[in-house]
């Protein structure tokens, strides 16, 4: 998962400032996704340069607030739609997309767990069919079998395993969704630690902080 789509995602739920949304980031994802907090910090000020997110002014201690901007929520809305970031495993995209949008107030997350359905389906389905070996131990079509065929078969037999592998996570995750509640709103009290605008006079504000402290 790129964490420029967790935050966009995180963000389409209101405003929030730095520490709280990398928290956010972690619990959201069961604790799987938790990266380094300067990692969270240098995503914000990505998406801000790239009119993904916008200042939402600041906490009343002045923690900048951001909030996703038009371009940002149709962004975040891809990522839901089953737009995996590039280079990225698709499994890994999977669990964070469904995990995150269980913990979203406003989002369906049944349609998006039947969406991965879908393309675990497909995907096992195309994997399964390149595994094949005819009975002289030849890929269909085939003068001889190789070494490289054989191979090429266990690598496509080992993405129809993961295939099936998520297609029974995917079940577990709609009996749990049937049977709780997951979603929880964005909580904006004070953290025990939190970047200040320009705390540090060595240490410059990202382009949102700094609209943040013009605005306040």
């Amino acid at each position: 998962m790129a964490v420029r789509d967790a935050l966009l995602a995180l963000l389409t739920a209101g405003p929030g400032y730095g520490f709280q949304l990398h928290g956010d980031l972690a619990e959201r994802t069961g604790g799987r996704r938790s990266v380094n907090v300067g990692q969270s910090y240098a995503t914000l000020e990505r998406l801000g340069k790239q009119g993904l997110v916008e200042s939402a002014g600041a906490t009343d201690d002045g923690l900048p607030l951001y909030r996703a901007t038009t371009a940002g929520t149709a962004a975040s809305s891809l990522w839901f739609d089953g737009t995996d970031a590039a280079g990225s495993d698709p499994w890994d995209e999977t669990v964070d997309r469904v995990l995150v949008a269980a913990s979203l107030p406003g989002v369906d997350a049944g349609t998006i767990v039947a969406a991965e359905r879908r393309r675990w389906q497909e995907r096992g389905a195309e994997a399964s069919a390149r595994s094949t070996l005819d009975g002289a131990g030849r890929v269909p079509g085939a003068t001889e079998v190789t070494a490289s065929a054989r191979l090429a078969a266990l690598a496509a037999a080992a993405e129809s395993a993961r295939a099936r592998a998520a297609l029974s996570w995917l079940d577990e995750v709609e009996a749990v969704l049937a049977a709780h509640e997951l979603s929880f709103a964005p909580r904006l009290e004070r953290p025990r630690r939190g970047r200040r605008p320009s705390a540090r006079p060595d240490v410059p504000a990202t382009p949102v902080e700094a609209q943040a402290s013009a605005s306040a």
